[in-house]
């Protein structure tokens, strides 16, 4: 069985829980089984995944005021780094920073990753209606670009309301719209070209974007987005960027990966515990067997890949 590292796993402590989600109306749509350290360990041992890179899930930690999301970053943050203190071969970990708080943000930044030694941050594709290229971000990205910092981007709700009026969950459509709405933002805001060094993940494959490629390169051609001349094209964006395989790790979507980003930029993600868990469990095994990959391409898919981004767990 190849190695693997989960880049997408969810912790979802009660402090999370109850200070972010409804108990009738949990954010996306659904609430996930309750969350343990003991449960991850077991759908981990289940799935044959050696590594998990944890992160909080969506809507993130502020709730609309300052004060109490840097609190419940600070102790989401401090959980991460115990978990990985007591299972040091097991997790890794993305600081939470609550956005859209700069100086908080910033704080918890430094925090996180100079005295728990995290291994990144998460990021979620807007913070209370702000997207992640709004030039009033733009301190927070500048000091992630000189860590040359690994940073997780999740989707959550869009700020527009009128999405439930279709009667659905924010999961099946909206947050893989809302993730294409942050990478396109951040490149044509010219967010990425300033951050050559920032190792950005995107969960879910980007959500469209693998479909919306080609897309974006006649945009590029056609010129009507001031600001190519220091970004470059779509298309050499998206090959430096990584993507991972939560909810997307079926042959068509890999086949669209290879074909518009490189399988060399792809990572494992299972998405746990929102995904049920048998499905869960054989997406790795899914990814390892996949007609679409050879034993080399899904060994890197697996932990190849990752490995460059977290060296550590080599």
């Amino acid at each position: 069985m190849s190695f693997t590292i989960d880049v997408h796993h969810h912790i979802l402590p009660g402090i999370f829980w109850r200070a972010t989600n409804e108990a009738h109306g949990p954010v996306g749509g659904f609430a996930p089984p309750p969350w343990s350290k003991e449960a991850a360990l077991s759908y981990m041992d289940d799935a044959g995944i050696d590594v998990a890179i944890t992160s909080i899930s969506t809507p993130g930690v502020h709730m609309g005021d300052d004060s109490a999301a840097r609190e419940l970053a600070r102790r989401v943050n401090e959980l991460s780094a115990q978990l990985i203190q007591d299972h040091p071969t097991r997790f890794g970990g993305y600081a939470a920073l609550p956005l859209p708080d700069v100086d908080g943000a910033l704080r918890e930044l430094e925090y996180g990753l100079d005295v728990l030694k995290l291994d990144g941050a998460v990021l979620f594709s807007n913070a209370r209606g702000i997207y992640l290229g709004d030039p009033r971000f733009r301190t927070l990205f500048d000091e992630l670009e000189r860590r040359a910092a690994v940073v997780f981007v999740h989707p959550t709700a869009s700020p527009d309301s009128a999405v439930r009026s279709l009667g659905l969950p924010d999961t099946l459509i909206d947050f893989t719209a809302d993730s294409t709405r942050a990478v396109a933002q951040l490149h044509y805001g010219n967010t990425f070209a300033r951050t050559p060094n920032v190792k950005y993940i995107f969960s879910h494959a980007g959500g469209t974007i693998p479909y919306l490629a080609t897309r974006f390169s006649i945009v590029d051609e056609m010129n009507i987005i001031p600001g190519g001349e220091e970004r470059g094209t779509a298309a050499d964006t998206l090959r430096r960027l990584y993507w991972d395989t939560a909810l997307s790790w079926r042959p068509p979507i890999l086949r669209m990966l290879r074909s518009e980003v490189g399988l060399g930029q792809v990572v494992f993600g299972s998405d746990y515990p929102y995904l049920r868990r048998d499905l869960a469990v054989a997406c790795r095994h899914e990814v390892e067997t996949s007609a679409e990959l050879a034993g080399e391409e899904s060994r890197a898919v697996l932990a190849g890949n990752a490995l460059r981004l977290f060296p550590r767990l080599g």
